[in-house]
């Protein structure tokens, strides 16, 4: 093949982009995966677990990274410019009976884990039941895992979804959290500055407190939320690390604890 041939095939080759392997949006879903990206990944996620995780967003990375790289579309001390100058990240949230592990690259989530925290089995099984994550220490941690998001109607679905479950009625209370997030997602829509737009840690921050009555998660609850942020996405997807991810990951973890 003359090197010539080898250019064009090249050219026609189109790389593996973040678009491709996660759930991310704007301009990062258009970037190619290079390999320093997947290095400062890996960085991180070994400062977190002490190792890489099998299967997760580095391994995810360096695979779609070395494609690109043996195809000749980028080098290999090539980095993204939205990693490089935004960062990628792998951050801690508490919550009780488990820490909620989220990875992200330019602030969008890539990847979200649970791990639960062992459990004192010489309580009695009140103190048991206290140990389980509620509705409204979901909404906190998402505060924590998505809280720059901005608030869009697929958010307020689901806050409201989990303020019911939360409650047990089935009335939007004046100045709670769903008519909070359904006033957000109404500002949002009609203004185009990114920096004026509401965002979900303004709603959902310390939600324990603002709502009525609180409960613990429950796989019922979670298919509840979950549906909810569907119906309401143009597209019939759930947001990484939002309300629907976190309250279902609190509904598995209550499960693993309380079998």
């Amino acid at each position: 093949m003359s090197q010539g041939q080898a250019r064009r095939l090249q050219a026609d080759q189109e790389p593996v982009k973040y678009g491709d392997i996660f759930n991310v949006s704007g301009e990062l879903a258009g970037r190619p995966v290079a390999p320093e990206d997947a290095a400062m990944m890996q960085t991180a996620e070994n400062t977190v677990f002490g190792l890489t995780q099998k299967g997760g967003p580095t391994a995810v990375m360096q695979s779609a990274a070395d494609h690109n790289e043996k195809a000749g579309l980028v080098g290999h001390r090539d980095v993204t410019d939205i990693a490089g100058e935004e960062g990628v990240t792998v951050t801690e949230t508490d919550v009780p009976g488990a820490r909620i592990i989220t990875e992200s690259v330019g602030g969008q989530v890539v990847g979200q884990y649970v791990q639960p925290r062992p459990v004192a089995q010489t309580v009695a099984v009140s103190a048991v039941q206290q140990g389980a994550i509620t509705i409204g220490e979901a909404l906190e941690a998402t505060a924590q895992t998505a809280g720059d998001k901005p608030v869009d109607q697929s958010d307020a679905a689901a806050i409201q979804a989990a303020e019911v479950r939360a409650t047990g009625a089935n009335v939007v209370t004046s100045g709670g959290l769903a008519a909070s997030a359904q006033s957000a997602a109404a500002h949002n829509e009609i203004v185009n500055r990114e920096e004026e737009k509401i965002q979900l840690k303004e709603v959902i921050s310390g939600a324990t407190a603002k709502l009525p009555a609180d409960k613990a998660v429950t796989r019922q609850d979670a298919e509840g939320v979950v549906s909810a942020e569907l119906r309401n996405n143009p597209n019939v997807a759930t947001h990484p690390g939002g309300v629907a991810a976190s309250i279902a990951a609190a509904a598995t973890l209550n499960e693993n604890v309380n079998p």
